[in-house]
């Protein structure tokens, strides 16, 4: 192996812009800025999220991102400054310096993720159950009346 995950984690933090809680608390609910929540929808459900992030899973974040995809989301054209952030902070680190690869000038991440947000005292919201085929929770579905 080349190099470990850590590694890039590290190469990662050395070439970003890294927020502290306190300065990503304070940017929390302004305009122009749009918190990006890279993890995965069963994260989001189990522990809740930042109010008002949007949801970018990081398999998709590059193709969510790139206008030339068809899969492009317009919030990342939205010229707000992204801050960015996973569990503990090396998905939203890789993350980072993926989108500044991509030409994004204006991103940064979370130092500690999610997990320092909730223990900072930064608000979460719980994320609503998803539906299942015809309209019903996924616990309700498939169950007898």
């Amino acid at each position: 192996m080349k190099k470990t995950a850590q590694q890039l984690v590290e190469e990662a933090l050395a070439s970003i812009e890294t927020c502290t809680l306190a300065e990503a608390l304070a940017l929390h609910g302004r305009e122009d800025v749009q918190f990006i929540d890279l993890r995965d929808i069963r994260e989001l459900e189990r522990e809740g999220t930042v109010p008002g992030a949007f949801n970018a899973p990081r398999g998709m974040l590059e193709f969510w991102a790139d206008p030339q995809s068809p899969y492009h989301k317009p919030v990342f054209a939205s010229g707000k400054r992204l801050l960015l952030f996973c569990a503990m902070g090396w998905r939203s680190a890789l993350a980072t310096r993926t989108l500044q690869e991509m030409g994004f000038d204006n991103v940064a991440h979370i130092d500690g993720g999610f997990k320092a947000w909730k223990e900072g005292g930064g608000p979460v919201a719980a994320l609503a159950p998803r539906k299942a085929p015809g309209g019903e929770p996924p616990a309700a579905a498939g169950r007898a009346a």
